[in-house]
């Protein structure tokens, strides 16, 4: 043995027989324990009612599933992406039966917690829930060859409105957009079909990734771009027409409500309709479930709109005077 550890260890059983080790453990022994106490009024605060919590018999959804969720049918509708899996139309079809198999089972048991959890929530009767289970995601698997034939317009628009893209492949690695445009539209579709939790799960998820935040309520059409992205939000009750173009900090929203609004305006029209052929520019805020922007216009940056504007109607902020600082105008300081 190394001499200097062992010198430690003779040091160390010294300090034992020396009763410095006994000390400090009966010292340990006389500090205030908290556990008991804080452990007895948080469960006193859950079993109450008081605090949200989920203390069921039944099981709820997995974030973490859910997002592998998110994840196969990133892979499912952009087979060969992401992957590491080599791809040739010899084995395209049996790549995918696996995959959408594999879909089909994982989120049917994903809708089956959801739906269960939703009924014991909500004091109701939880019948078939497994069958209804499977029918959901069958009709999930139904309509993605729609999705898909929506996410490739999308890619389009991409490539229609941004120079700096210069092919499909970087649009679908790379581009923000496109990837909360196709969490949206899946989550969309789950939303219609009346599954409860998982959309939301699925938005916040990608709005964590790309800091672009919509509502699976929300309403968008066809070949829709968002440039950048960073702050978009788009509000449960927007409705969006087709070809529409957003750049980052763009807000759909509602205007002010007041406190009691969760309920008594949950299913009220709150944010604004941007019809066809629409481009609003970065930072621009538009708001009110009577706001309509009319086709084809043009929503300068930073601007404060609580009102309709008709069609091709263009919308600018006034230029601010800049002042300028330094020996020359423009110049350094």
């Amino acid at each position: 043995m190394n001499p200097f550890f062992q010198e430690e260890r003779i040091m160390g059983q010294k300090d034992v027989l020396a009763g410095s080790c006994s000390s400090e453990a009966v010292m340990a022994n006389a500090v205030r324990n908290p556990i008991p106490a804080v452990v007895a009024s948080l469960s006193q605060g859950f079993k109450s009612g008081r605090w949200a919590s989920h203390i069921e018999p039944v099981p709820i959804p997995s974030k973490s599933e859910v997002i592998d969720l998110i994840e196969q049918l990133q892979r499912i509708l952009f087979p060969g992406f992401f992957s590491g899996v080599i791809l040739r139309p010899e084995n395209l079809e049996y790549h995918l039966g696996q995959q959408v198999s594999l879909l089909y089972e994982n989120l049917a048991a994903q809708i089956s917690s959801s739906i269960r959890h939703d009924c014991f929530r909500h004091d109701q009767l939880c019948t078939q829930c497994g069958e209804r289970s499977y029918e959901i995601a069958a009709a999930l698997i139904d309509s993605l060859p729609d999705i898909r034939n929506l996410l490739e317009s999308d890619i389009q628009a991409t490539l229609t409105g941004d120079p700096a893209a210069n092919n499909s492949d970087e649009v679908i690695f790379s581009y923000p957009g496109l990837f909360a445009t196709m969490v949206y539209r899946l989550a969309h579709r789950l939303h219609q079909l009346g599954v409860p939790l998982i959309p939301r799960i699925m938005s916040e998820h990608a709005y964590h990734r790309t800091a672009i935040d919509i509502n699976p309520e929300a309403t968008i059409g066809a070949q829709f771009f968002i440039d950048h992205g960073a702050g978009v939000v788009i509000g449960a009750t927007t409705t969006i027409g087709d070809r529409v173009r957003l750049y980052q900090g763009v807000t759909l929203g509602a205007l002010s409500l007041p406190r009691d609004a969760g309920e008594r305006l949950r299913h009220v029209k709150r944010h604004p309709t941007i019809e066809d052929d629409v481009i609003i520019y970065s930072n621009a805020t538009i708001l009110g479930g009577a706001t309509v922007v009319g086709a084809r216009s043009i929503i300068g940056g930073n601007v404060w709109l609580t009102e309709s504007v008709g069609p091709d109607t263009r919308v600018m902020v006034e230029q601010p005077k800049l002042v300028y600082i330094g020996r020359d105008q423009g110049g350094a300081i």
